[in-house]
């Protein structure tokens, strides 16, 4: 951010694309990034399933009906959307497109299905995958979250298997073994992704340090 308080103009901002199979804690991991970076935004996605225990309207999803949710399909309101465990996700467009043109980053917390195709029509986007460090800490985390039923918990353990198969199609894998430390990691990514030279206009610095002598070298 800028000494002025506003984000950066000098560059565009970047979208990252955040996977993780159910319970391995990427929610969490963007929620600190935010709150720990300047000029990142958190995608809040639309969904059709009913809140768990704790979760806010706004903060973690905009809960819909299906009926309303198939009403956004149609207009094109979704950058992507998928049906993940019987529900529908979606994430909307429009507030993705407007953060990105003011040079704010936005992280998008989204399945593998939601991710392919991301991937497909924003090649630029960047892909993390946050991977538990066993099994066994994935089930007690499911478990310690007192929201599923034990049939549900062991469905999402069994896709959790099919979910990590996926890991090598993305840029970054996090292990989130350490919540601070995994964090750092993520921070790490966004800075640097930063300073990429695809994603700044340096055209007025070029003219302070250039002259007339054109770009830089």
């Amino acid at each position: 951010m800028s000494s002025s308080g506003r984000p950066d103009r000098r560059r565009q901002g970047t979208l990252f694309v955040v996977s993780a199979p159910s319970g391995a804690g990427k929610t969490s991991l963007c929620q600190e990034l935010v709150a720990r970076l300047p000029d990142v935004r958190y995608s809040v996605s639309c969904t059709t399933r009913k809140p768990r225990p704790g979760e806010v309207e706004s903060r973690h999803y905009h809960f819909v009906d299906e009926a309303a949710f198939r009403g956004m399909i149609k207009e094109g309101a979704f950058l992507e959307w998928a049906e993940v465990y019987g529900n529908l996700y979606g994430t909307p467009r429009a507030p993705i497109r407007e953060w990105i043109a003011q040079g704010i980053d936005v992280l998008l917390d989204i399945d593998t299905q939601g991710a392919l195709q991301i991937r497909r029509h924003e090649p630029e986007a960047v892909s993390i995958y946050i991977l538990p460090p066993s099994l066994e800490v994935l089930r007690r985390r499911l478990e310690d979250r007192k929201g599923d039923s034990p049939d549900e918990i062991a469905r999402r353990l069994k896709k959790a298997k099919d979910e990590v198969k996926h890991y090598h199609d993305y840029m970054h894998v996090v292990i989130n073994d350490d919540f601070k430390f995994s964090v750092r990691q993520l921070e790490a990514i966004v800075l640097a992704e930063r300073t990429r030279t695809a994603v700044l206009d340096l055209s007025v610095l070029e003219g302070d340090l250039l002259g007339n002598e054109g770009g830089m070298n």
